[in-house]
């Protein structure tokens, strides 16, 4: 690369070893007798990478007439500062139009500054009206600013207007869909960009991976892994910590630790995080904790992440004194402030032992006001309890800070219907009617051969339909010979016998679980994975434990609080969740 822009000017050659140092090469150009402009631009970038923003600013000063490389570099350089807004809207002035990657940098500087949306959706009208939405610089930094505000449609939209898309802009969309809760999205343009011969990136594959890792999807995150191999992204820190975390979630500890150890030697702290929060959804504390006092050894200091991971494996292993010890070495060892999540795990925890006064006196006395996931917490512990009174003020709670929450109304419905209280449970029932609050709906994902299959509670849209329906009607029958009964809890009472028993038979995970069966979704020896967006629900928790019984299979549940291991008839959860 030539500093000294055009080789036959009269610029002084520059020596290499000078380049390390811009206030060398600035020297050199001051004592030219003929600077060329291209000299200063190169300089602001220069003296920006040695982290003298200052001098980059004065050397732009100096320029006699800046052209749109000069201010493109001073702005890129302060991307992360209001000053790069401010000094757009004065090369505007001048006037001097922005190209790509002037545009590029801007929207980069709006998704690192606050409330800067309304300055990004200007300059996204702009970009339009200089047909330059659609070029690639341009274009995936808008919609790497979209996903960043959670605006994953229009993200999504700016990338099908682009007319051509190289692996930055396949890794952004990848990114942003991931990163909004759109995994189904995310892996569908993971496909295309490979399909398209679009080279990727550690950022497009460790993109996937998170999405991966959102749906469990077992096989496509090897996959994913055997694609990182052939394009040697395996051994990249970023995406190494993304496999980790893809294998953990996907209920694969074991493979998440081989990946673990077969990169250790460039394994960051998020990549021990990763880890650590594997083993901590599947309530296996001991390793949790193994890990975290290795960490010591290679000399990383635990994080607030480290801590949060240890202490949401105490949550699920249902260890109360360790959880309050835990919190209390953060500060005073580590010096490290508990977050609200941090305190959330606790409250979890008591609540889980049936400590519900101190799981609420601590939520009434942290520092952080509660969020509706403290109030959640306690309410799911109440109704777990059969505490009706405290439920109903967990409800209230959680209420105050959501009316549209529908597991308030649900939670406190149900446990005030198996205390009896039925003039209550309709009452909640039609404020909730009132309110016209709507219950979300029930989710289960099963992934087979590389494919996502989703059900709803009822459904008989999926092509193998009339075989899915036939094979629960088999399980239910063989489990209901091993001593299954229903459990009927959390059904209204105004609702028939037979038409209880049929609803609970057609949940989504248990049609789930009978498509898995049909087709061969898991060999022998191996795990069946289901995915839960709610809470598995008291019924199919006592089926699955019976049904693994009957298929002699290891069945895994991720549900939204934790992961269910059942096997032989029991639950790794111990029946508390």
């Amino acid at each position: 690369m030539n500093l000294l822009g055009d080789p036959t000017s009269a610029a002084p050659a520059l020596k290499p070893e000078s380049i390390a140092d811009p206030r060398i090469l600035h020297a050199q150009a001051l004592k030219s007798s003929r600077v060329d402009r291209s000299i200063f631009n190169n300089l602001i970038t220069l003296y920006a990478k040695s982290n003298l923003l200052d001098s980059s600013l004065r050397v732009f000063k100096q320029i006699p007439s800046p052209n749109i490389v000069s201010w493109t570099s001073l702005i890129s350089v302060h991307s992360s500062s209001p000053l790069s807004l401010t000094l757009f809207l004065s090369m505007l002035r001048r006037p001097i139009l922005p190209n790509q990657r002037t545009l590029a940098s801007l929207f980069k500087a709006c998704v690192s500054l606050p409330r800067c949306l309304l300055f990004g959706l200007s300059l996204h009208a702009l970009s339009f009206k200089l047909s330059l939405n659609a070029q690639p610089f341009s274009g995936s930094a808008l919609v790497n600013f979209y996903s960043k505000y959670r605006l994953p449609i229009d993200a999504r939209k700016v990338f099908d207007e682009m007319p051509e898309r190289d692996e930055v802009c396949y890794a952004a969309v990848i990114v942003g869909l991931a990163q909004n809760s759109k995994p189904l999205e995310s892996l569908s343009f993971f496909a295309a960009m490979k399909s398209s011969n679009v080279g990727s990136t550690m950022y497009s594959v460790s993109g996937a991976l998170r999405a991966v890792a959102d749906l469990a999807a077992l096989e496509q995150c090897r996959m994913i892994h055997g694609h990182a191999v052939v394009t040697g992204f395996d051994k990249n820190v970023i995406v190494g910590s993304a496999l980790v975390d893809g294998y953990g979630k996907s209920g694969l500890v074991s493979d998440a630790r081989k990946v673990f150890d077969e990169n250790i030697a460039v394994m960051n702290i998020v990549g021990w995080n990763a880890l650590m929060a594997g083993y901590a959804q599947q309530g296996d504390s001991s390793s949790v904790i193994k890990l975290f006092q290795s960490m010591a050894n290679v000399r990383f200091v635990p994080d607030e992440y480290s801590f949060l991971a240890a202490l949401s494996g105490f949550y699920n292993a249902g260890l109360v004194g360790e959880s309050e010890i835990w919190l209390k070495r953060m500060k005073l060892e580590y010096g490290i402030e508990p977050g609200l999540e941090h305190y959330t795990c606790l409250i979890g925890a008591l609540g889980k032992a049936g400590r519900l006064e101190d799981a609420e006196r601590i939520a009434t006395t942290m520092p952080f006001n509660p969020d509706a996931a403290v109030w959640r917490s306690l309410l799911s512990s109440c109704a777990h309890h059969g505490a009706a009174e405290m439920a109903l003020r967990m409800a209230r709670r959680l209420l105050e800070l959501d009316p549209n929450d529908d597991s308030a109304y649900t939670i406190a419905a149900n446990v005030l219907s198996v205390a009896g209280r039925w003039s209550e449970v309709a009452d909640m029932r039609k404020l909730m009617k009132d309110r016209r609050v709507k219950k979300e709906v029930g989710k289960s994902w099963i992934e087979v051969k590389g494919e996502v299959h989703m059900f709803m509670a009822g459904d008989r849209q999926h092509e193998r339909t009339e075989e899915i329906y036939e094979k629960l009607a088999e399980l239910m029958e063989s489990i209901e010979k091993l001593g299954y009964k229903p459990v009927w809890d959390e059904m209204l009472h105004e609702v028939g016998k037979g038409e209880k028993k049929e609803a609970l038979w057609y949940h989504s995970e248990k049609l789930a679980l009978a498509y898995g069966i049909v087709s061969g979704a898991a060999p022998a020896g191996k795990p069946m994975t289901i995915i839960k967006n709610l809470r598995i629900c008291k019924d199919c928790h006592e089926a699955f434990k019976y049904i693994s019984r009957a298929i002699d299979k290891e069945i895994i549940v991720r549900d939204v609080n934790r992961y269910h291991k059942f096997l032989n008839g029991s639950c790794t959860c111990g029946d508390i969740w």
